[in-house]
């Protein structure tokens, strides 16, 4: 199995991210990472669905999903032809002896410190899977409170768009 990222072009009508989540629930795959979103267009938006499958049965899915009357464009990212990142919020244990070694580790990430609190700091982190994590790593040893991350949204690399290529019909 391996990861594949989607990005769906889809009405802004409601109930259609139930009956997008339902299609990939009821093959029995797991959905890594779920983000919805408006776009450019108005009454459009974008859903980006990260999952682990392999590839036959998500040609599968993709197929179903764009049987849905509201889905109306599907691509899969591929990691090196799109941009991928990831948001987290971070509430990290700082008190006087050791604000300064967070703070550090804030600004060695080119993270921001968002919030403070006598006893704590809420951080928050923008990028890749790899840099989100080693930045949750960097912060372990100082005690994490809490933590709320978004999922990943990710747009292809170049000038080509998916709602111009649908527009333009």
């Amino acid at each position: 199995m391996s990861k594949h990222v989607l990005s769906l072009l889809v009405e802004d009508k409601p109930g259609l991210l139930t009956r997008v989540a339902g299609l990939f629930a009821r093959r029995g795959f797991n959905i890594d990472s779920l983000a919805v979103g408006v776009t450019e267009v108005p009454g459009l938006s974008r859903i980006t669905v990260v999952v682990d499958v392999e590839e036959f049965p998500l040609e599968q899915v993709t197929k179903q999903l764009n049987k849905l009357v509201n889905v109306i464009k599907i691509v899969e990212l591929d990691y090196a032809a799109s941009v991928q990142r990831e948001h987290m919020l971070v509430k990290v244990r700082a008190d006087n002896q050791t604000r300064s070694n967070v703070i550090e580790v804030v600004n060695l990430f080119r993270a921001s410190v968002v919030d403070y609190a006598t006893d704590a700091l809420v951080v928050e982190v923008t990028g890749d899977r790899g840099k989100v994590d080693a930045f949750l790593r960097a912060l372990e040893p100082f005690g994490i409170k809490e933590l709320a991350q978004s999922g990943m949204v990710a747009i292809g690399r170049g000038g080509k768009s998916i709602t111009e290529r649908v527009l333009r019909g």
